[in-house]
């Protein structure tokens, strides 16, 4: 892996991270290769109290305030970020006809971050984090972007409607894909395919919004 001279790491247990970069979906086809949702349950926990720590040390800010700020540098699109930045993408194995996904990276990261921790210790797995994360922090990059809200919030001052519809699913359960359309007053203003029913209205609202602004 290209990403261990990147961040000057040595590993002694190279099956962790073989791990934590396979998809379940690559160990259903190759059994002899362990899948990263052990290491990603771990990586999290890892991820959270770091970030936890940071903040309560560094930003002395109000509960409410620092909860939120850790959700969004914890997030799904956030730790896919990071894998992207450090090039792990490239290393992730999955299945024949399965898409490296937003999701799939994520997990990724986390459950890179546990191979580390478990290969290296605490010490060292909290600088690779704080290396990563800390520069968005600084920088007020947002990874919760509430789209809903903001079209909500738009349309609430004309009396208008909105109205969100799942219209296709696809994908095998453990990796499903879902498809939304958002209705103003019953007319589709946008579309929008993500990884959760969630962030699939979250994309059918950004999609409305650049409707909106054009």
């Amino acid at each position: 892996m290209k990403v261990f001279k990147k961040l000057d790491i040595n590993p002694t247990n190279m099956n962790l991270y073989t791990a934590a970069v396979t998809h379940s979906s690559f160990t259903n086809e190759n059994p002899s290769y362990p899948d990263y949702e052990r290491l990603e349950f771990l990586g999290d926990a890892v991820l959270e109290v770091i970030i936890s720590e940071y903040l309560y040390k560094e930003k002395h800010l109000e509960e409410g305030v620092m909860t939120r700020m850790r959700a969004s540098y914890v997030c799904e699109e956030a730790c896919a970020t990071y894998t992207k930045a450090l090039g792990l993408d490239a290393d992730i194995k999955v299945g024949s006809g399965e898409e490296i996904n937003e999701t799939i990276m994520a997990d990724v990261f986390e459950a890179f971050t546990a191979a580390i921790y478990l290969d290296r210790g605490f010490d060292f797995v909290k600088e690779f984090i704080l290396n990563i994360i800390v520069p968005y922090i600084e920088k007020e990059v947002d990874f919760l972007h509430d789209y809903k809200s903001t079209l909500q919030e738009l349309v609430q001052t004309e009396k208008k409607s909105v109205i969100y519809e799942i219209i296709e699913e696809s994908g095998p359960s453990h990796n499903k894909t879902f498809t939304s359309i958002v209705k103003v007053d019953g007319i589709i203003m946008g579309k929008g395919t993500g990884s959760s029913k969630k962030s699939s209205e979250q994309e059918a609202a950004k999609d409305a919004l650049s409707k909106r602004a054009k």
